[in-house]
């Protein structure tokens, strides 16, 4: 993921948090705000209950990934928040459970989306 499309600043994520919806299943909660640009953008927060720093740092590898292949609506903030339950998943579970999120939130793009964003 590039620069741009990452949460960096502290007030990026107090904003979400503050003003997002939410949703949840038994491994992630997902925070979202519409941010009024073009592109999504990610935040991760995966505290110390979900593990030591080699277990968090999988976690937080496996959902960037699972993000980068996933086609998002643009225009979101979004944070992903892990639960503890997170550390002993697999990837397809955790993959499933980002699906269910987005799909929820109605933050997929669908293909008919994607043609049309890619003709204008």
């Amino acid at each position: 993921m590039r620069g741009e499309e990452n949460l960096t600043k502290r007030a990026q994520y107090t904003l979400v948090y503050s003003e997002g919806r939410s949703w949840a299943c038994g491994l992630l909660v997902m925070k979202a705000l519409p941010n009024g640009l073009t592109l999504s953008r990610l935040g991760f927060s995966i505290s110390r209950q979900v593990g030591k720093a080699v277990v968090r740092n999988k976690v937080k590898r496996w959902l960037r990934e699972i993000l980068r292949v996933t086609p998002l609506k643009p225009g979101w903030d979004i944070v992903f928040i892990a639960r503890p339950p997170a550390a002993t998943t697999s990837y397809t579970e955790l993959k499933k459970s980002v699906e269910d999120l987005l799909s929820r939130a109605r933050l997929l793009m669908r293909e008919n989306e994607r043609v049309y964003l890619r003709i204008n």
